[in-house]
């Protein structure tokens, strides 16, 4: 009760509201040792039961269109999951279902039926090899230690720091090569099939876009990068027969993974508000194509909370 009073006064309804947008990417059917940070369906509820005592969740287009028009209720927030993980459909949908919430899932199209992300293909490379030492000196990307999980951990953060941003030619074939040297048959079945993309909207839940193939568009020429956006959009949309309304930038920081020229783009592409990653709340005087989004790590339930909390107050800068 102390923390719904809480969120009650620094997030009255009306003109002085303020939306929390929470993200998520997966939740997976057990937890993972590797990355203990991504829920497993059990944390996922349990969060969801955290969230429906302090906050009123309601669909991030509903959410968009109050925050305009200076209707939010009090306590509002918005749950939305990037880049369509087939776990999305398989076990938070049921999830979200019994909590009776809908969330937004922003899906990079390329990936659908049967792909994989650059980055997973670094991350299983590294939990399927077999080896002691992983040695990736010939692409100049370093030797790791393997043998526990904490070290394939370091592994995969330090690889994928070093790929992240490189031109996407040469990203490419340093997945590539991670990939060769293990030598390992990777899962083809970790992003959404397109029925599950319906599934989900069928259900009640909304569907946004995230490019094609999940760039970071300051790495990109302009027409490149409006080509992603719109892309997704069109690709989407003839999947759903339906407006595509909502995008979420790829990686999402501002100033480094998207520019103010992206937010430009997103608004002649047709969508009506676009999210990052930056942390903090959406007010009434928020740029709606540069929307911030947050979610805890904490374990427990008072420190989750209360990061909630202190997240109110957080002010967004945004890209002029």
């Amino acid at each position: 009760m102390i923390l719904k009073s809480i969120a009650n006064v620094m997030s009255p309804q009306g003109a002085q509201a303020r939306l929390s947008i929470l993200i998520f990417h997966r939740v997976l059917p057990k937890a993972d040792p590797l990355f203990p940070e991504e829920p497993d369906g059990r944390r996922f509820d349990e969060i969801l039961a955290w969230v429906a005592r302090w906050f009123q969740v309601i669909p991030l287009d509903d959410a968009v269109a109050r925050l305009r028009a200076n209707t939010l209720p009090a306590r509002a927030a918005a749950i939305t999951f990037d880049d369509g993980y087939a776990d999305n459909a398989l076990i938070a949908l049921p999830i979200l279902r019994s909590h009776g919430m809908a969330a937004t899932f922003f899906v990079a199209t390329s990936f659908l039926d049967g792909g994989r992300m650059w980055n997973d293909t670094v991350i299983e490379s590294v939990r399927a090899y077999g080896g002691k030492v992983l040695d990736l000196r010939d692409e100049g990307l370093g030797a790791f230690p393997t043998e526990s999980q904490a070290q394939r951990r370091a592994a995969i953060d330090i690889l994928l720091a070093k790929i992240k941003y490189l031109e996407s030619a040469k990203r490419d074939q340093a997945v590539a090569f991670i990939a060769r040297s293990v030598g390992c048959p990777l899962p083809g079945d970790l992003m959404m099939m397109t029925k599950q993309v319906l599934q989900l909207r069928q259900e009640g839940m909304q569907i946004g876009a995230h490019t094609c193939t999940h760039p970071i568009l300051t790495g990109l020429s302009d027409d490149d990068a409006f080509g992603e956006l719109l892309g997704s959009k069109i690709a989407l949309e003839q999947v759903l027969d339906q407006p595509i309304l909502l995008f979420a930038y790829p990686n999402g920081k501002p100033g480094k993974d998207y520019l103010a020229k992206h937010a430009n783009m997103a608004r002649r592409a047709g969508f009506v508000a676009a999210v990052s990653t930056a942390a903090g709340v959406a007010n009434a005087s928020s740029d709606c194509f540069q929307l911030p989004r947050f979610t805890p790590w904490d374990r427990s339930k008072t420190r989750y909370g209360m990061r909630l909390m202190r997240n109110l107050r957080m002010t967004t800068p945004e890209l002029a």
